[in-house]
């Protein structure tokens, strides 16, 4: 056995373990500040003095099969995707799949300064914006210097 092929065959098995991990601990949150490997959707997590903005990169999924909620600082985006094209029986066979099918769940722990009372979410041209507000207590001020 070469050490190169060694060395592509180990890197590929890390590979293999990580996504495996990544479904096997999918329902964990993850932290506004990290994402995970492979997750679906993807995301991008993003802050203004007002608001929290979090866009969630979810194309091919009806507006009306998300689901989006907040509980106790975790906001939660669930939903399916289906496939789009119609199974044709057992006469076809698929060589390779890189679409994501399937039901999914991402859960995002929020800071201390998101207002669950103010929450707005959108979705179009497959991406899912949500804006999450802040307290009124955690927004800058100016301070005037006596």
């Amino acid at each position: 056995m070469s050490d190169l092929y060694f060395g592509t065959d180990l890197f590929s098995e890390f590979d293999r373990l990580q996504q495996q991990m990544a479904q096997l601990f999918g329902g964990f949150p993850s932290s506004i500040r990290a994402g995970r490997f492979g997750a679906f959707p993807q995301i991008n997590i993003g802050a203004t003095d007002e608001s929290i903005e979090i866009v969630a990169f979810a194309p091919g999924i009806n507006a009306t099969e998300l689901d989006v909620s907040i509980d106790r600082g975790l906001l939660t985006i669930s939903g399916e995707r289906k496939a789009t094209q119609p199974d044709t029986g057992s006469e076809t066979r698929t060589y390779v799949q890189e679409r994501f099918v399937g039901t999914f769940r991402r859960v995002i722990e929020l800071p201390d300064t998101a207002d669950p009372d103010k929450v707005q979410a959108r979705y179009e041209n497959g991406c899912l914006s949500i804006s999450v507000g802040k307290r009124e207590s955690s927004k800058p001020r100016a301070i005037t210097v006596q």
